[in-house]
């Protein structure tokens, strides 16, 4: 295979930065392995490695900073037949670490690159999570009250099956990252560098030195014995691949003409407690009788019967795009709480809109036709509204039919609640 730099777009960094080299590395790599630009993905963050996704022939993913394991994870799962290679720098390591961890955790077949040139060194020479405490950097005395990390004992203390330390000065760069790259599982690469633009310009840095400091600590050399595992791509197949396919979502046959025809939006305006969810969802179900296409938004907040409750709902003869509703055709206005979530609408509706407020509820000024229901006078419980009010839109023929909304609540209940509900329903008064 021949190389796949962009020749459009050659690696260009500061002078003597280990990054270029590192790129070359990368793309002998590559060449070794007879991967041709189809069959790969270089996916980056932030930072001077953000730039390796522009410098070849490949495809290519790039992201927020920190955050480039979780697009490669996402890759590699949709896709396991590429070969997804992150470069990231000791910032965007820094950053996004809990990534590291669980990837570290999950043993997916991605290989990290991690270009540690201990600062960012596009942003000014800050110190990063794995600047040395006696350092001097752009940020001042912050890296003498932080511990450096060492991201090759913390990978493997998180599961990593294959950690390697490496100088990206070393002769045997090349086979090192074709070795990782083969491994089957995650597999990462701490490879020290140096940063001429920023970090050398004040402190003294050479390839030497860096040996010296690889030397002193814990070797990492490929596969951790203690964390061999299953790559988790293929256990994952392996333990789907033995359960039982998931029923598909159940169909609604089409079976009656609806009363009105075009796209029709209607809201429903609550509190917690009036089961405003469930009504929406039947509402839906009443549609999909008719062959429409249905979609539900709910609002509410995380208390628990307290609070706002509303359900915005869309039927449509064809299929839905945008769910947002602007000019609805009904709306029922149950509690004070709904309404107040969406009383900039209610002020700018006209009077083709109908508005069906409970007896007590205020509504704000608004051009929409209001009428009143006195749910109380039905002895119908405040719990009830929601259902109530689809009741009544039935009744009228307004969006709904009856027929319609008795199969849809045949779907979503049996037997006692079923008979409650159809009695509810009949019940209430136009």
């Amino acid at each position: 295979m021949s190389s796949l730099i962009n020749t459009s777009r050659p690696p260009v960094f500061c002078p003597g930065c280990s990054h270029e080299r590192i790129t070359h590395a990368l793309d002998k790599a590559l060449e070794k392995m007879g991967l041709a630009g189809n069959q790969v993905v270089l996916v980056s963050d932030i930072g001077c490695s953000g730039l390796f996704d522009t410098f070849f022939n490949t495809h290519a993913f790039h992201g927020l900073h920190g955050r480039a394991l979780t697009y490669a994870t996402g890759l590699k799962m949709a896709r396991p037949d590429l070969t997804v290679i992150v470069t990231m720098g000791d910032g965007g390591l820094g950053i996004g670490g809990a990534h590291v961890l669980s990837t570290c955790r999950r043993n997916i077949d991605l290989t990290l690159l991690v270009l540690n040139n201990f600062n960012y060194g596009m942003t000014g020479g800050q110190c990063s999570s794995t600047t040395p405490q006696d350092a001097v950097v752009g940020s001042g005395f912050l890296n003498r009250l932080e511990k450096p990390v060492d991201i090759c004992q913390i990978a493997a203390a998180a599961g990593a099956p294959y950690v390697t330390r490496s100088s990206s000065y070393a002769p045997d760069l090349v086979d090192e990252i074709v070795a990782a790259i083969r491994y089957e599982g995650f597999s990462l690469i701490d490879m020290w560098g140096m940063c001429p633009g920023r970090y050398t310009k004040r402190n003294k840095l050479t390839p030497k030195m860096i040996d010296a400091g690889l030397e002193a600590l814990p070797p990492f050399k490929g596969p951790v014995a203690s964390n061999q595992r299953p790559e988790y791509g293929q256990g994952y197949c392996a333990i789907t691949g033995q359960m039982k396919a998931p029923a598909g979502p159940a169909k609604v046959a089409a079976r009656f003409t609806p009363p009105t025809s075009g796209r029709q939006e209607v809201l429903i305006l609550g509190s917690a407690g009036q089961r405003i969810v469930t009504a929406g969802e039947i509402f839906c179900l009443a549609g999909m009788t008719a062959g429409w296409h249905a979609s539900l938004k709910n609002d509410y907040p995380i208390t628990v019967l307290r609070g706002h409750s509303v359900s915005e709902m869309v039927l449509a003869p064809e299929p839905i795009d945008y769910t947002g509703i602007d000019r609805p055709s009904v709306v029922v206005a149950l509690a004070d709480e709904g309404v107040g979530r969406r009383k900039q609408l209610l002020a700018q509706l006209g009077s083709e809109t109908l508005i069906l407020k409970a007896a007590g509820v205020n509504l704000p000024a608004t051009g929409a036709t209001v009428q009143e229901i006195d749910f109380k006078a039905d002895k119908i419980k405040v719990q009830d509204w929601a259902l109530a009010s689809l009741g009544l839109l039935a009744k009228r023929n307004l969006v709904i039919s009856m027929e319609m909304l008795k199969a849809a609540l045949e779907m979503r209940f049996k037997k006692e609640i079923l008979a409650t509900a159809k009695e509810l329903v009949d019940r209430v008064s136009e």
